[in-house]
């Protein structure tokens, strides 16, 4: 985690995906999105918590509100280069993305309780369908 800074202008932000199975959650962060796994919070050798983590970008994941999970949307700024090398990569990992539209094109990588991540393209200004 980002230690805390004494610019009172910055913000530092961390959404929550809730989960059914944090392990099998965080599964597929780590072995399909190439995250790491940063910190878990387990009890009786259940997990609940956990955050993960590829590059600034940190998603916690937990299983203590049953009733929300799969509610989630991430948005992933990448730039060009990783943007055009994000397709191959999903696929040499066997996920799924499918091409959306949200005002500018982007690719959506669905996880395994539905929450999505939205890959912006930095090439689309938008507007146009």
């Amino acid at each position: 985690m980002p230690e805390p800074s004494d610019d009172p202008g910055k913000w530092y932000s961390r959404p929550i995906f809730f989960v059914a199975d944090v392990e099998r959650s965080v599964r597929f962060y780590v072995d399909q999105l190439s995250f790491g796994e940063n910190w878990r919070f387990e009890e009786s050798g259940r997990k609940f918590v956990a955050q993960v983590a590829r590059s600034e970008c940190e998603i916690i994941l937990s299983s203590q509100s049953p009733g929300r999970n799969g509610n989630g949307r991430l948005f992933v700024s990448l730039t060009t280069a990783g943007y055009a090398a994000l397709p191959g990569e999903l696929a040499a990992k066997g996920v799924s993305a499918k091409q959306g539209w949200w005002g500018y094109r982007i690719l959506i990588v669905t996880d395994p309780d539905g929450n999505e991540l939205y890959f912006p393209d930095p090439d689309d200004p938008g507007g146009g369908a």
